[in-house]
């Protein structure tokens, strides 16, 4: 198992002292960001999706090892709420185009108002060309049927694995041969950190799931506030490392403790 370890974003303010010295300006963050990891999951594209020169100038930034999951824009999954996806699909792959090779998975984080829809799902994925890599994040508990399970591994698409508050909010599926996983917020202290034996539970289902050494999973840290995310994910890359892992660059130092 390949560990791509992250955060969701890159841009938090309260992360200037903590990730980014005081002196660096906000404009260069992402190549000071890509010096420490080797992934980010671009959660801008969600809220307003830039254009593909948008996309090729993040590329330009940052290193040849480096790889940029993308969250889908809502449009697709939260105002069309997957209906009518060819034309979203069609302009979202064009624009994370512009990443070229850096491109790593599309998230498709779906509303939790949104009640599952098997024929919905299923038209959304065949959208996409082929060999791309689509996590699928439901957040509504009808989604959790065989028929939703026989969509995702039919299209190679993974099941985004969600905790929050130290325990899954989703079934551990496997639908694919890689992963992806977030983690939104723990119960350590200070909120919203994550203690090491939840990391370390959570690094064991992985390692059931995904044994084999070329299977690539995808982390990301999706607790901001505070750093907390940039601290956990350092944790985690050094206890999966500890553990015999491959594991994608993270920060040398942690900045804090860990609880």
């Amino acid at each position: 198992m390949a560990l791509f370890v992250g955060t969701s974003g890159w841009q938090y303010d309260d992360w200037r002292g903590r990730l980014y010295p005081k002196e660096v300006p906000r404009r260069i963050w992402l190549e000071e960001y890509a010096r420490r990891f080797a992934t980010v999951e671009n959660n801008n594209a969600f809220y307003r999706l830039p254009p593909p020169e948008t996309f090729a100038d993040w590329r330009s930034r940052v290193p040849d090892d480096f790889v940029m999951a993308v969250k889908a824009s809502r449009y697709l999954t939260h105002i069309k709420r997957l209906h009518d996806p060819q034309e979203p699909v069609q302009r979202l792959c064009t624009a994370t185009s512009g990443l070229g090779p850096r491109l790593g998975p599309i998230l498709l984080q779906l509303p939790p108002t949104l009640r599952a829809g098997a024929e919905l799902l299923d038209a959304c994925l065949a959208c996409f060309p082929a060999g791309t890599r689509v996590a699928v994040e439901p957040r509504h508990e009808s989604w959790w049927t065989p028929e939703i399970r026989d969509v995702l591994t039919r299209h190679g698409a993974a099941l985004c694995w969600a905790d929050r508050q130290a325990r899954p909010v989703t079934p551990l599926w496997r639908t694919a041969d890689w992963g992806y996983l977030r983690f939104h917020a723990g119960l350590a202290q200070p909120f919203p950190r994550y203690g090491r034996q939840c990391l370390t539970h959570w690094l064991g289902r992985l390692t059931e799931a995904w044994p084999d050494d070329y299977d690539d999973v995808y982390v990301y840290f999706n607790n901001d506030l505070g750093g907390a995310a940039v601290l956990d994910a350092t944790a985690f890359a050094t206890l999966a490392a500890g553990s015999g892992h491959t594991v994608s660059r993270t920060p040398v130092t942690t900045l804090a403790r860990h609880p």
